[in-house]
């Protein structure tokens, strides 16, 4: 019987995924959150799940390691991976978003400092615009980059603002609306199409 290999970051969005795996038949009987193992498989066996970094899925499916990932749209976006991106769980919603100081507006005339935790989806975005920048990558508090003139605007994801509006930032622009998303590896979209549309087929129904 073929298998497929499914991709996950833990947290929430596996956690979501799982249930509705669930709701479709689907038991994975050694799969709790106490568990430190890294890799699950359904009672028949016909799905392996693996659980690796968030950044790290849509790599894991590019490379064919995974036949499915199931992940944010924004670690979608920073990866650059080439997958297809064929189902949005609606999961997380949120956004990327430009934000800086209150009293400020984008300078187009002069190149700009961009603080983020997701350099390539900076760069494309004011790449678009004609904008040069730098980018500082930064892995947390990227809110204090601005206020300490490390640099002059953030690039980063925005679910209700208050954590911009308790350190004096506001949304300038936003970029992207983000979701958790279903990625899948090109090889396998053509070589287990049935398995992977079965498998899609599966989450459709759970979440209607």
């Amino acid at each position: 019987m073929e298998q497929i290999t499914l991709a996950l970051a833990k947290g929430r969005p596996a956690k979501s995924t799982i249930d509705l795996l669930e709701q479709t038949g689907e038991h994975f009987v050694d799969l709790h959150e106490d568990s430190r193992k890294l890799v699950f498989y359904n009672t028949e066996k016909t799905i392996k799940v693996i659980f690796v970094k968030a950044l790290d899925v849509p790599t894991y499916v590019e490379k064919g390691a995974a036949d499915i990932g199931i992940v944010g749209k924004d670690n979608i976006m920073e990866s650059q991976a080439e997958v297809y991106e064929l189902l949005d769980l609606k999961i997380g919603k949120c956004k990327f978003s430009v934000a800086g100081k209150s009293n400020q507006q984008v300078n187009r005339s002069q190149k700009l400092t961009i603080a983020t935790k997701y350099p390539n989806v900076a760069k494309k975005h004011f790449q678009k615009k004609g904008q040069p920048i730098e980018t500082v990558k930064l892995n947390g508090s990227v809110e204090l980059a601005p206020l300490i003139g490390l640099s002059d605007y953030i690039v980063d994801i925005v679910e209700t603002g208050s954590t911009l509006k308790e350190n004096g930032l506001v949304v300038l622009e936003d970029i992207e609306k983000i979701s958790t998303r279903l990625i899948v590896n090109k090889a396998s979209f053509a070589t287990k199409a049935t398995h992977v549309q079965k498998f899609i087929n599966q989450l459709k129904s759970a979440m209607e």
